[in-house]
């Protein structure tokens, strides 16, 4: 007899329908299990030989093949031990058959218990694109399953509940869909911040409008510290982005099973060792990478001249087409990657150039072989170059209480909603994401500015990718003024903010 049981796997951060299909025939005892497992997808069988005898189940002595379809598609991870655990019992007789609108996944332990596993959120959605009324997942993974809408999730916590669901004779209650709660952590606030307010204006500014941002500066100064304080005032994610972002995390095992919906923006800072593959992600089991993982939130890259050109080189594509191509011998695959990337820098190797110290010891060749790490076409996808200057001591020591997060957050939540009525209809979230043919219609310069913007044009060098960053960032100042044209004034301080000099001292 063969069964065939609906299940659900991953293809990088996609899901897609699987089915496994369980046949009993006659022969000496055997276990196979075919479809492109992996070696996790094969183990399963020793985890579903314990689970049904430790059920009190009879386990059938027969030869038993179990086919994942399809069959062309390699499966891996152990998601499928609960659909061969149903699908083994139902052709043995031991289960009546699962409803044709039911779909299984999880992890058994040798003990029977369910545990739970990563993807769900993205399966949960593949299954409702399938026509799956009802999903069978582990407890665990219950609340994130519900967030898919439309299904009857079922948390299963051991099989022993499942097959007395199964017969009838005690039935499972539906999970009820989970609702996000107000996020009680809270976040590093610029308040602690002394002094450095032209470096919080561009903080604003890059928050205001998604724009990157590099942070130069001697030791000491508060890169670090201004760059993690970005995500207080960033808005929260939209409910579509919320749903994106939080799939992603899922494949990656990063959720959390008590929240298992992000509502704060990402915020992602990989160490400098890092390698190009950990960025755009990959690897034998194709998964999203650090520039996938800080989706609709921040990519920050402290010490940028540290990495190594390959891995910063990777990111030139992503910045300009908002997603990463990863090209394997295992397969392609398609990764959202809209991030906004913060950087922070020294402006030499030793770090104290243009301290009031005088204490650098680099030669211009080293400030130049320096700053030749990172490449021309890299930074000419930053919007705002930045300098932070050291705090003085009135400054550290100063009694007023600085601009807290709150009070710039509504500012910048101010600017983002003139942006969402701007963008209505269209996949652009923010300014930093214009199209060309955008900036031509919202970036319209007045006589004056024309002029400016000329000779800045000339004087600086500007390319023409340069060009049109600046204007997404006069417009975004702008909106952060409430003005619906670009003054002179809003161009002469994003021309300021352009300023690539700084980095040669």
């Amino acid at each position: 007899m063969v069964v065939s049981v609906r299940s659900l796997g991953l293809h990088g951060i996609a899901g897609y329908e699987v089915r496994a299909e369980c046949f009993l025939s006659g022969g000496l005892p055997a276990f196979d299990i075919v479809g492109l497992p992996d070696t996790a997808v094969r183990e399963a069988r020793e985890r579903v030989r314990a689970a049904v005898k430790n059920c009190g189940a009879k386990f059938p002595v027969s030869r038993i093949t179990v086919n994942l379809a399809p069959a062309g598609q390699k499966k891996a991870g152990t998601v499928y031990d609960l659909p061969i655990f149903v699908g083994l019992l139902s052709a043995s007789g031991e289960l009546p058959p699962p409803p044709a609108d039911a779909a299984f996944l999880g992890e058994l332990s040798l003990t029977g218990a369910v545990r739970g596993v990563s993807g769900v959120l993205p399966m949960a959605l593949a299954a409702r694109e399938a026509g799956i009324g009802t999903l069978f997942v582990p407890a665990e993974n219950a609340a994130e399953a519900t967030l898919a809408r439309g299904l009857t999730v079922y948390g299963v916590p051991d099989v022993n509940s499942l097959v007395q669901h199964l017969k009838g004779e005690a039935p499972l209650v539906p999970v009820s869909p989970w609702v996000p709660e107000p996020e009680e952590t809270p976040l590093p606030d610029l308040r602690d911040v002394m002094g450095q307010e032209n470096v919080k204006r561009a903080l604003e500014i890059a928050a205001a409008g998604g724009h990157n941002l590099l942070l130069i500066g001697s030791p000491g100064a508060g890169k670090s510290m201004l760059a993690k304080r970005l995500p207080s005032i960033l808005p929260d994610l939209t409910p579509r982005e919320a749903l994106e972002t939080s799939g992603i995390w899922s494949v990656a095992g990063l959720t959390d099973p008590g929240h298992p919906l992000l509502t704060r923006r990402p915020f992602r800072a990989p160490h400098h060792t890092a390698s190009a593959a950990a960025l755009t992600g990959g690897g034998p089991a194709l998964r999203p990478g650090e520039m996938s993982l800080a989706h609709n939130g921040v990519l920050f890259l402290d010490e940028l001249p540290e990495f190594r050109r390959d891995v910063l080189e990777a990111m030139r594509q992503p910045l300009e087409e908002g997603a990463v191509t990863v090209a394997r011998a295992g397969g392609t695959l398609h990764l959202p990657a809209r991030f906004q990337l913060i950087c922070a820098m020294n402006p030499c190797r030793c770090g104290w150039r243009g301290h009031p110290s005088h204490r650098c010891t680099c030669s211009g060749r080293d400030v130049e072989r320096y700053v030749e790490k990172i490449s021309g076409p890299l930074l000419d996808r930053i919007d705002l170059h930045v300098n932070v200057p050291s705090v003085e001591y009135d400054a550290i020591r100063r009694r007023e209480p600085a601009e807290s997060s709150a009070a710039v957050r509504e500012r910048v939540c101010a600017a983002r909603a003139i942006q969402s009525r701007r963008f209505e209809g269209t996949d652009i979230a923010c300014n930093a994401q214009m199209t060309a043919s955008m900036i031509g219609q919202f970036c319209r310069l007045s006589g004056a500015g024309d002029a400016l913007m000329r000779s800045a044009f000339e004087r600086m060098g500007l390319t023409a990718r340069s060009h049109d960053r600046i204007l997404r960032v006069a417009r975004t100042i702008a909106d952060l003024d409430g003005e619906a044209d670009i003054l002179p004034q809003h161009l002469a301080e994003a021309i300021q903010f352009r300023n690539t000099d700084i980095l040669r001292g």
